[in-house]
């Protein structure tokens, strides 16, 4: 049994490094399953026991990526309070208003791939959504727990995780504005609208308004700015 599971992880990780191969040289669209099981050596049927579409393969290969990203394994390293949350907050609007600056456009492809998937089957969509509730939504579930049992946050309903996508599903329609060029909308300043981005998120999960700016003023310091341009540099 447990060299018959060996010889399956094995084999799921040929798979997983041929698709990202494919996937890197003719991007999601172009890439089919057959040619990714040509990639690994297999049979398409074989494939498919392994991944049932090429949606869930490529979601898939976004999820492992964003379990060897270090900035999230430090973020889930984190104890649940409200510094890890105002944490998780400011990485998700960091993240998502900067898609559009990457040169590479990876990131604003696959933001495009999940936009028309829920215009679509939403297949791909509910994959990705799965594994971000996975990865993340405990984390901030507890978090903002702590933050209201220890008075910094009100509690706003009864589903903690929909804040987060409320959060999410915000911050996605902000990134697809500017994906254009030029943007659909202009912002303005860019330090100010991160700032101002987070507030709007942080208020509407129920943070209270004093502890939002004693966290935002240390986080998004022009000190810590600078620590973090050098350390990405």
């Amino acid at each position: 049994m447990s060299s018959l599971r060996m010889t399956r992880d094995l084999r799921r990780e040929l798979i997983l490094g041929a698709a990202k191969r494919c996937f890197a040289r003719n991007g999601f669209a172009g890439t089919t399953t057959k040619s990714v099981a040509t990639a690994a050596s297999i049979s398409e049927g074989l494939l498919f026991k392994h991944f049932p579409s090429k949606s869930a393969l490529y979601a898939e290969i976004l999820a492992d990526e964003c379990e060897a990203d270090p900035g999230l394994i430090h973020l889930l390293d984190l104890p649940p309070s409200t510094e890890t949350l105002v944490v998780v907050v400011r990485n998700m609007v960091a993240y998502f208003l900067h898609v559009s600056d990457r040169p590479e456009q990876e990131e604003a492809q696959r933001l495009r791939l999940l936009v028309t998937s829920q215009l679509d089957d939403g297949e791909f969509a509910r994959l990705v959504f799965e594994k971000v509730s996975g990865l993340i939504g405990p984390k901030f579930s507890a978090s903002l727990d702590r933050a209201v049992a220890a008075g910094e946050a009100t509690r706003v309903g009864q589903q903690p995780l929909n804040l987060f996508w409320f959060a999410h599903h915000m911050l996605v329609m902000t990134a697809l504005t500017r994906l254009p060029s030029p943007p659909c909308l202009g912002y303005g300043d860019a330090a100010d609208l991160e700032r101002q981005t987070c507030e709007f998120i942080l208020r509407g999960i129920g943070l209270n308004d004093d502890v939002i700016a004693a966290h935002l003023d240390r986080e998004l310091s022009p000190e810590q700015t600078r620590a973090e341009t050098t350390e990405s540099a």
